[in-house]
């Protein structure tokens, strides 16, 4: 009884920490999503800075560059990086993916954007939770899902040569299956790392960085592959 009573004393602070720490990655992940949303639809206001970044292909790749370097940054030093610049390279990050964004508006209609971001949230959130609720281990199938994701990538660069909207069209759905269940294959990592990891209280903020920044990514590329199933043509 007395062990029981111990085991159960250490087992709730650790849980209590660990749903701590889940909040405050989806914390720092609304904010990014808040910002990256923000700075799509002012840019998509302003037609001075919207025809810029249409007209220069240059800027874009430019962009798309910078995108790849603060990823890779904080992916694989975040560990020497200090809080505060891993959190500015993050912000940074999701502003300049904004930008990046903000040409949606030129193919897609603004309600069709924004129903397909609303589902896209609801799907998000329903296998988020699913991943943080979930006894069964789903570390098999995130396996399977990446070794999927590195077929879809082929996919669409094979596509950029073939130009087939029935081909875009299937590896959009693909897209939309993936991103789904990544989502609760990241979450449930995410818990397994902040257990591991309990009670090292400056490394868990670093790793609440990367693990919003993760789950970040799978909400863009859900919401972006879901776009492009279902979403309406401008004309």
């Amino acid at each position: 009884m007395l062990k029981g009573d111990v085991m159960q004393y250490v087992e709730y602070p650790i849980e209590e920490y660990v749903s701590r720490f889940i909040y405050r990655v989806f914390g720092f992940m609304s904010i990014a999503l808040a910002l990256t949303a923000g700075t799509a639809y002012y840019i998509s206001t302003v037609p001075s800075i919207y025809l810029y970044f249409q007209q220069n292909s240059t800027m874009l790749f430019g962009l798309f560059l910078f995108q790849i370097v603060i990823v890779v940054a904080l992916s694989v030093f975040i560990a020497k990086l200090p809080m505060l610049v891993a959190a500015l390279l993050f912000i940074l990050y999701a502003v300049s993916l904004g930008f990046t964004l903000s040409l949606i508006f030129l193919v897609y209609t603004q309600a069709s954007i924004f129903t397909t971001f609303l589902t896209t949230a609801g799907m998000f959130g329903s296998m988020a939770l699913f991943g943080y609720f979930t006894r069964s281990d789903l570390t098999k199938m995130g396996s399977l899902t990446m070794m999927a994701l590195f077929g879809l990538i082929i996919g669409l660069v094979i596509n950029m040569f073939l130009k087939s909207p029935m081909f875009d069209y299937i590896l959009s759905a693909i897209g939309v299956i993936i991103f789904t269940l990544l989502t609760a294959y990241d979450v449930q990592r995410i818990k397994q790392i902040a257990r591991q990891l309990f009670m090292q209280r400056e490394a868990m903020n670093k790793v609440a960085i990367v693990g919003a920044l993760t789950l970040y990514l799978d909400f863009i590329n859900l919401f972006l592959f879901l776009l492009r199933f279902v979403g309406q043509r401008k004309r």
